[in-house]
């Protein structure tokens, strides 16, 4: 990916380029919206926990994903919901990487990504066919990460959080959080380059939902071009989450899917090229005609 804020994606309608090599996130080049679709292979997610926990309807669940427009499907072992526990690392790999392998020899031209903060798990998930790594502590959680990406020479999403799921919801408190959030991730972008992440593999996350209220998630959203402007690609991940429920008085996760899609279009609109979502559908269709508006 283009550090110039031009995302190395192909749009979702759009066929791939040339790949570049087994492990080298086979970037694509097309300046259009792109879709990671969400497979959580855990027991307690916020929104989906239990919901596909068996290998194989985990990778029944990936194709669909797919086959709605999503062009990555991000798969995670471990919930990062707000007061979530973690996992042993082992099972944690015992989750996402039969899960990885059953949907890759169903559909070996998809793009995965594995949602993990752990090198052992990256680089386990590589090895079975995935090609991006999605870290929510941006190569903080595990000295090895940086090296690991940057050896795999693939894609890596550094997102930001505030302390850590457990604790994050806590009455988080910023000074500016708009500022904040693109001071952080300009400096872990600037980690990961001098670890040999090549620039064109960073994208950044500013972590709706990770130590945020609703009024921080607002804000972020409104002011993403303060991200952008850092000159990396951008990915939104608002899907189905509490803060959307708040204004709309959506309770249950699954009933946020419209609220979320309001988040993808104007996410779009401020320069944010790559969505996070459970609702790929909705998303593909509300993005392909934004898309359409701002190329008439």
């Amino acid at each position: 990916m283009a550090a110039n804020g031009t995302a190395s994606w192909t749009n979702v309608n759009r066929e791939p380029a040339v790949r570049r090599g087994a492990r080298a996130g086979n970037l694509l080049q097309g300046p259009g919206p792109v879709l990671f679709g969400i497979l959580n292979v855990t027991s307690d997610s916020f929104s989906d926990g239990g919901d596909f926990f068996d290998p194989e309807a985990a990778a029944r669940r990936a194709e669909v994903l797919l086959d709605e427009g999503a062009l990555v499907v991000d798969v995670g072992g471990e919930s990062t919901r707000p007061g979530s526990d973690r996992v042993p690392e082992e099972e944690e790999r015992r989750r996402v990487v039969p899960v990885v392998q059953k949907f890759l020899e169903a559909r070996p031209e998809a793009f995965v990504s594995v949602d993990t903060y752990r090198a052992r798990t990256a680089e386990a998930a590589l090895d079975a066919g995935a090609r991006i790594v999605n870290d929510v502590t941006a190569l903080r959680g595990d000295p090895r990460m940086a090296a690991l990406v940057a050896d795999a020479g693939c894609p890596v999403v550094l997102m930001h959080m505030l302390g850590e799921p457990k604790t994050m919801q806590r009455e988080p408190s910023y000074g500016d959080v708009v500022r904040e959030v693109r001071d952080f991730l300009a400096q872990r972008a600037d980690h990961a380059n001098a670890a040999g992440v090549d620039a064109e593999n960073v994208v950044l996350d500013p972590g709706i939902g990770f130590g945020k209220t609703p009024g921080h998630n607002l804000a972020l959203l409104r002011h993403l071009g303060a991200i952008v402007d850092l000159g990396f690609p951008v990915l939104v991940g608002a899907s189905r989450k509490k803060f959307i429920g708040s204004i709309t008085g959506a309770e249950e996760a699954k009933d946020r899917v419209f609220g979320t899609v309001a988040t993808t279009v104007l996410g779009y609109e401020r320069g944010a090229t790559l969505f996070r979502v459970h609702d790929v559908r909705a998303n593909r269709e509300a993005l392909a005609v934004a898309e359409a508006i701002r190329s008439a």
